[in-house]
């Protein structure tokens, strides 16, 4: 590996860390530029431009998040789709996980508004949790696996929007609600 390479892995790295701090909302070229300690100029001699940026650190940061899911949610065990929703639940709305879950939620708003790399990388990353959680379900207590990833997906996704909106002391009720409906 070069030094150009090493440079811009050692970016991408401090780029997803300033991301999971501060969102979107700081993620000007200039901005980024600053937060890498780099200039502008040689933030585009690393990078194509900003779209390349973003898409490389949002990518670190859904490795990261996976890692650290896996991590939480071992796949060598199979779930129903209740206990499954019970169990991530309880792992996204933790404070850990908070960051990833915001810059989750501003992400597929810019998505929605049609912004690079957001409609993508969204898709990409939508894709993989889905996949991560069909991987988790036990299929012998659900009919369509896709169909119930999607389902949990949503709640999970919800959880996160509401915490947004609502504060963390709602979304508690919410999960310990979910445990036990999983306990039946």
């Amino acid at each position: 590996m070069n030094v150009r390479d090493d440079q811009r892995l050692r970016v991408i790295e401090v780029l997803a860390e300033h991301l999971l701090r501060t969102g979107l909302s700081q993620a000007s070229l200039r901005q980024l530029a600053a937060a890498a300690g780099v200039s502008d100029r040689m933030l585009l001699y690393y990078f194509t431009d900003k779209t390349e940026v973003l898409a490389l650190a949002m990518g670190r940061l859904a490795v990261a998040l996976a890692d650290r899911l896996a991590t939480a949610l071992p796949g060598d065990e199979r779930l129903s789709p209740a206990a499954l929703t019970a169990k991530a639940a309880r792992v996204v709305v933790d404070d850990d996980y908070r960051p990833f879950m915001r810059l989750w939620i501003e992400s597929a708003a810019a998505a929605a508004r049609g912004e690079a790399p957001f409609v993508d990388l969204v898709r990409q990353i939508g894709d993989g949790f889905l996949a991560w959680l069909m991987a988790r379900l036990d299929p012998a207590s659900v009919a369509d696996p896709a169909g119930a990833a999607a389902a949990i997906l949503a709640q999970l996704d919800g959880l996160a929007l509401l915490e947004v909106c609502v504060g963390p002391a709602p979304i508690r009720g919410a999960v310990e609600a979910l445990e036990a409906a999983a306990r039946g």
